[in-house]
């Protein structure tokens, strides 16, 4: 397991989840991503995504400038 980052700072809608999607791509299952954005919608998006492809969300925070999502990739 190792950990990673994806900055999605200054992406709208869908970018956030498609930089995520990439990421995630290149990654192994057990790894965990930080993703970081500035789009409100990401969390609801990215967390969406996550279930529906075997992906599991360990924590989320959001602020009034950002929203961070930390995932763990599924198999």
């Amino acid at each position: 397991m190792s950990k990673h980052t994806l900055d999605a700072r200054n992406l709208l809608c869908p970018m956030p989840v498609i930089k995520t999607q990439n990421k995630v791509a290149e990654l192994s299952a057990g790894d965990i991503l930080e993703v970081t954005c500035t789009d409100p919608g990401a969390l609801n998006d990215i967390s969406s995504w996550c279930r529906i492809n075997g992906h599991a969300v360990m924590a989320s925070h959001e602020s009034k400038e950002e929203v961070q999502i930390i995932l763990r990739v599924g198999d």
